[in-house]
């Protein structure tokens, strides 16, 4: 029955009716490849490299949520992983599948929501590079599970998003609490989270292996950094007899 709540869907579908839906924005926001957006070259972030280098990725399966025009996801299939990507824009995508041919890299990349997916313990990593900070605040309920799910106990979930402070730099100036995004009806370009915030709404059900500032990186670097984005690793505990 149209516009009467039964079930907690109901009530997630209420809370969205009165947002832009993100394929709207996401869509037309690749079309063209030549705007000076920072996270279009084809770089890595500076976090995922150091993770590889230090020994905490060693390949396995990988998901990324957001990917974008897929620079971790090549990284990360370039570094041991079979890599499975996603994102809501099909000009993302499509841009994406161009780079692994280029780079002759094999990485399952498709167009799809991170809410139609249902991975049951299939991963060893799950990645996200800006995705959770463009959710509304009742999203981050079945993302955080869905990721949990997703994860090999033991697995990790590594992750970047914005910090407080960088207004007028490209992020956030203050963080929103959750209730004004619904009295306002916005999230303001993207909501940024304190320290204290993301630790709340993560160390259960993860463990905190990693939570800090992300190096910058200039243009002529080889990877990616923009110290507007916190940059955070999680590790699913191992399950106990």
């Amino acid at each position: 029955m149209e516009k009467t709540i039964k079930s907690v869907q109901d009530l997630y579908d209420m809370l969205d009716a009165d947002f832009r839906s993100a394929k709207q924005f996401w869509e037309p926001f690749y079309e063209n490849r030549d705007r000076p957006i920072p996270f279009f070259p084809n770089k890595p972030d500076e976090n995922l490299v150091a993770d590889v280098e230090a020994g905490r990725l060693k390949g396995g399966r990988a998901l990324e949520l957001g990917c974008g025009p897929g620079r971790n996801a090549l990284y990360l299939a370039g570094h041991g992983y079979q890599v499975d990507a996603y994102d809501l824009s099909e000009t993302a995508i499509a841009w994406a599948k161009e780079r692994a041919a280029e780079e002759q890299l094999d990485v399952h990349f498709e167009c799809r929501s991170v809410f139609e997916l249902a991975p049951e313990q299939e991963y060893d990593i799950v990645y996200d590079s800006g995705c959770l900070h463009h959710l509304l605040p009742h999203q981050r309920i079945p993302y955080i599970e869905m990721i949990h799910r997703a994860l090999k106990p033991g697995g990790l979930f590594g992750m970047t998003c914005f910090a407080p402070g960088f207004g007028g730099q490209g992020g956030p100036e203050h963080v929103m609490n959750d209730w004004e995004v619904y009295r306002e009806k916005t999230m303001r370009g993207g909501l940024a989270f304190t320290e204290e915030k993301l630790r709340y709404l993560l160390e259960e059900p993860f463990e905190c292996v990693e939570l800090r500032p992300m190096k910058a990186m200039g243009q002529e670097d080889p990877y990616f950094g923009l110290p507007i984005l916190w940059v955070t690793l999680w590790r699913k505990p191992e399950e106990r007899d």
